[in-house]
């Protein structure tokens, strides 16, 4: 009852000094928002080993955990990571800012002059495990969007999660903008987590960015509204009509440039038109990388692949494991992803227009891609700068959550002593 109760008093306490904060960040100048985000880049840059030491910290906690290879790669900061978190920094500070635009406006017969203005969602509270970029992105992202962050990192990040808060705070500082626009929870208790689920009275949203477990539990128990996605199973589809030397290209990147990111491609369809002409060659090309290829029928016959069970399509991996089918057609490739897909990211490989017009259509995620892989489902491969999360859902935001995401809208509505009749 201890725990529970000073974690509902540091999540009131959090939460009512990002509301204050979000109310100055509202009006606060954009570029005074931009300059805390460029000082802060460069705070980090200069500390990047103190960062990297603290991640040392970090992954002896996730290996004494026991955490797989692809979440270890997920928690790992190097010197070229850091330098991406910085870059990142830099992008969305130099974006253009989204508070106050005018997304549109009309008059009236009536003599009202009206425009729908985008404004701050307000607090923002984003929930996330193991990689501690997500400090950067997430603070970057709602401080140029006007909104104040509550984070709270996993207990694998922690001390990560930490050192990268510490760059943002001193950026804040030399911006002369409130250190609780951005603030990270300092506990890894989790009942921090469950009292910012309940906590309508201070926090707007909820993100959260981790594993299905996670996902589903914000999901389950938030009373706050929730961006989120429950997994990532990213199909391709080889098309009869695909450029065989492009397909090999973009399959093999899709699995293993990294496996435990969310645009990870978990299921291969193969066309039986495209097996007839060039047989099993994108499989061969994936056992022959270290893929575990789970698979069924004639796939069957490629060396080293093994029998798929029932589960495995429709199963995120995070490994070097796919599924693999074959499918006769592009509607039927389009049936299975209805049936297995977590409408994250699909892509198509084929160099024929009205079917991959057909998939395009047909299919509902929210990424779909042609001829390109899964693994460029993310924010700052948008030109984001950043992102916080790809939202799945289809309300407000979907797809990569930048800074415009972050935002909502107001109408402005302007007369001259108008009176309605």
């Amino acid at each position: 009852m201890k725990d529970q109760l000073d974690a509902k008093s540091l999540i009131d306490t959090l939460g009512a000094t990002a509301r204050a904060a979000a109310a100055e960040l509202a009006f606060a100048p954009a570029e005074i928002r931009a300059q805390a985000l460029t000082h802060a880049a460069d705070v980090l840059w200069a500390r990047r080993a103190e960062v990297i030491a603290a991640n040392g910290e970090d992954l002896a906690y996730g290996a004494n955990k026991g955490l797989s290879p692809a979440m270890m790669d997920r928690l790992m900061l190097d010197e070229a990571r850091v330098e991406g978190i910085v870059r990142g920094l830099r992008a969305v500070a130099a974006q253009p800012d989204p508070v106050g635009q005018v997304i549109s406006e009309w008059d009236r017969p009536t003599g009202l002059h009206i425009q729908r203005v985008r404004t701050p969602l307000g607090v923002v509270g984003v929930i996330y495990e193991s990689r501690p970029n997500v400090t950067a992105d997430a603070g970057a992202l709602c401080l140029k969007s006007g909104n104040a962050v509550i984070l709270r990192g996993g207990s694998e990040s922690f001390h990560s999660s930490q050192a990268i808060h510490a760059c943002l705070a001193e950026g804040l500082r030399a911006a002369g903008l409130p250190e609780a626009a951005i603030q990270l929870v300092p506990t890894r208790d989790r009942a921090a987590v469950s009292e910012m689920l309940q906590a309508v009275a201070h926090i707007d949203v909820i993100i959260p960015r981790g594993g299905k477990g996670l996902v589903g539990l914000v999901q389950a128990e938030a009373r706050v509204p929730v961006f989120a996605h429950l997994e990532g199973i990213c199909h391709i589809y080889a098309d009869g009509a695909a450029d065989l030397e492009k397909a090999r290209r973009v399959v093999l990147n899709a699995k293993t440039r990294r496996t435990g990111i969310c645009g990870a491609m978990e299921c291969l369809l193969i066309d039986r038109a495209f097996l007839e002409r060039h047989g099993p060659v994108l499989i061969a090309d994936l056992v022959a990388a270290g893929v575990e290829v789970r698979t069924e029928g004639a796939l069957l016959q490629v060396p080293g692949t093994v029998p798929a069970a029932p589960e495995d399509f429709g199963r995120e991996f995070l490994d070097m494991i796919c599924a693999a089918r074959i499918v006769d057609g592009v509607d039927e490739a389009i049936a299975h992803i209805r049936r297995y897909g977590s409408s994250h990211t699909e892509s198509i490989l084929t160099e024929d227009d009205a079917t991959a017009a057909r998939f395009f259509t047909r299919l509902d995620s929210a990424i779909l891609m042609r001829n390109a892989s899964t693994q460029f489902a993310d924010g700052g491969e948008f030109g984001m700068g950043a992102e916080i999360g790809i939202a799945t859902g289809k309300l407000h935001a979907r797809g990569p959550v930048g800074a415009e995401q972050l935002t909502s809208f107001k109408y402005l509505v302007t007369g001259d002593g108008t009176c309605r009749a």
